[in-house]
């Protein structure tokens, strides 16, 4: 079995090793979500030892921004800075990808006014009621999604991560708790998923066969009615179908924790398992990992085959290098 340490290639890119820098918003934008100094900053230490680098949430377009310094790539006027980022960030030698978003039901309203949703329910947790999407606003977002991929691979950036998780536009399509629709968006979970798949099938025709292409995936609401992880297995396997390359577990509704489980090492770990066992992929795994031996023994394993670690990193920039020299020194004592 491969340890943290070892590279994985994955439509033809080369992965150094199995340790990813997964998406986390900074706020360290301009207002207009432009790549700032201080951006560069922060991705630039901490690509020195990942393997695979994945950029926070950009928003596709200004009526889906969550925050006011979120990054954006909603505007081909943003491409110089994003490829300054892309470049950065390869030249440390971890492979770049870059995350779509759209917030949907959780778009600020201080930001974009009333937000849109698959239907006018808040979000759990937000006070704000959203607009309901129409038919014709869903065909746009299709394309904000396809246009932000397109200036990503202009930039420079080996890859995207479409933002499926978190309680954000695509989340809320999924879930029954968010999506109260009655036309062929809303019901059944063929009716939930159509509009990801769109997206998924469009985005890997613009971005070409040589680009890798991820999806983050609320696996689990961990609400009741919500959507669940038998649910996610099934679209998954679309999802692969369709191009995507690596699935990236996370949670739904219930956010980037899962309820009860906050002090549990890699909580999204089991329900990667359980993808990884349906699709044949890649899968990410992740939640609260901080030790190095247990990033490495996951991997170790074959549990999950790659692990991503967010708020140690976010706490400490030198986290990564320091947490490859403890498995290298751990393995060098094992043989």
């Amino acid at each position: 079995m491969p340890t943290l340490l070892d590279p994985i290639e994955i439509r033809g890119h080369v992965i150094r090793n199995r340790l990813v820098l997964p998406p986390m918003g900074t706020g360290l934008a301009g207002p207009r979500g432009e790549v700032t100094d201080e951006l560069i900053k922060h991705y630039d230490v901490r690509s020195r030892c990942n393997g695979l680098v994945i950029v926070e949430h950009s928003y596709v377009s200004p009526r889906g921004k969550v925050t006011e310094n979120q990054l954006g790539i909603w505007s081909d006027d943003l491409i110089p800075g994003l490829a300054r980022l892309a470049k950065t960030i390869k030249g440390r030698g971890a492979v770049a990808v870059i995350q779509l978003n759209h917030g949907g039901g959780k778009a600020n309203p201080e930001l974009v006014g009333t937000p849109i949703a698959p239907s006018s329910v808040p979000v759990p947790g937000f006070e704000w009621v959203p607009r309901e999407i129409t038919r014709e606003e869903i065909d746009e977002v299709v394309e904000e999604f396809v246009e932000a991929a397109r200036r990503a691979i202009e930039a420079g950036f080996d890859g995207v991560e479409i933002h499926g998780a978190h309680g954000y536009l695509l989340s809320e399509f999924l879930s029954p708790i968010t999506n109260k629709r009655r036309d062929e968006y809303g019901g059944p979970l063929e009716n939930r998923m159509r509009l990801p798949l769109r997206i998924v099938e469009r985005v890997r025709r613009v971005i070409g066969s040589g680009k890798l292409l991820l999806y983050r995936m609320g696996v689990t609401d961990a609400m009741e009615g919500g959507f669940t992880v038998e649910e996610a297995e099934v679209f998954a396997a679309r999802l692969v179908e369709r191009g995507v390359d690596v699935i990236d577990v996370s949670g739904g509704l219930c956010g980037a924790e899962l309820p009860g489980k906050e002090n549990v090492q890699g909580y999204f770990v089991p329900y990667a398992e359980r993808i990884r066992r349906r699709v044949k992929a890649p899968v990410i795994g992740v939640g609260g990992v901080r030790d190095p031996l247990f990033a490495n023994r996951v991997i170790e394993e074959g549990r999950i085959d790659l692990i991503a670690v967010g708020r140690a990193q976010l706490e400490d920039a030198e986290w990564a290098c320091r947490a490859l020299e403890a498995v290298k020194k751990y393995l060098g004592g094992r043989r």
